[in-house]
């Protein structure tokens, strides 16, 4: 995984010494949850990066970036008799085609899908009850997997070429936890983000 990340970095600044490459700083609000496990409800979190554009077209063009992305969810005490709040915190690395039409003379409308690749950095899950200690989400028997693969879409707007508002959402394929029966949840988030491309 170690060897990916810096293949993908490197990938990026690899881009960089081409004209059609943009860089943008990003950032903003997510709404995480868990899919198939109707006990678990959403907590915010925030996200924040860099992204890269590159341009084949008028209209077409590839996106990326590193972002740092906290996600997580919460049972109540009568699922598990305490308050229990998960919020581990991810690198993310999305590989999206996008989609680009004028909508006005300054605003360009997105649209963009793709995978993502997301790799655990750390964070922490806590209960709710007296004497309790934090615990580290990717650590131990029982802690979540590190690694996470899914689909990232999402659609926004360029104004005047520097700024940027962004609705995405994010879908994992892979169950963080060594689940053998019955659904395996998996990473769901929602982001509302701005940015300023230079």
């Amino acid at each position: 995984m170690k060897k990916f990340l810096m293949t993908a970095v490197l990938g990026m600044f690899a881009l960089a010494g081409f004209s059609q490459v943009k860089w943008d700083a990003k950032f903003g609000m997510n709404f995480s949850n868990m899919t198939k496990d109707s006990e678990a409800k959403a907590l915010p979190g925030f996200h924040l990066g860099v992204g890269m554009d590159y341009g084949f077209s008028e209209n077409w063009s590839l996106q990326s970036g590193l972002m740092i992305s906290s996600k997580g969810y919460k049972y109540d005490k009568d699922v598990l008799g305490a308050d229990f709040k998960a919020r581990p915190i991810y690198l993310d690395i999305p590989i999206l085609a996008a989609y680009k039409f004028n909508i006005s003379d300054n605003t360009k409308f997105v649209i963009n899908a793709g995978p993502y690749l997301a790799f655990g950095l750390g964070g922490k899950g806590k209960f709710d009850v007296d004497g309790a200690e934090d615990i580290k989400v990717f650590k131990g028997e029982e802690g979540m997997s590190r690694f996470d693969l899914g689909i990232q879409y999402g659609i926004g707007l360029e104004i005047s070429e520097h700024y940027l508002v962004n609705l995405t959402g994010q879908n994992g394929f892979i169950c963080p936890w060594d689940v053998e029966d019955g659904d395996k949840p998996k990473n769901m988030t929602f982001s509302i983000g701005v940015g300023y491309r230079f």
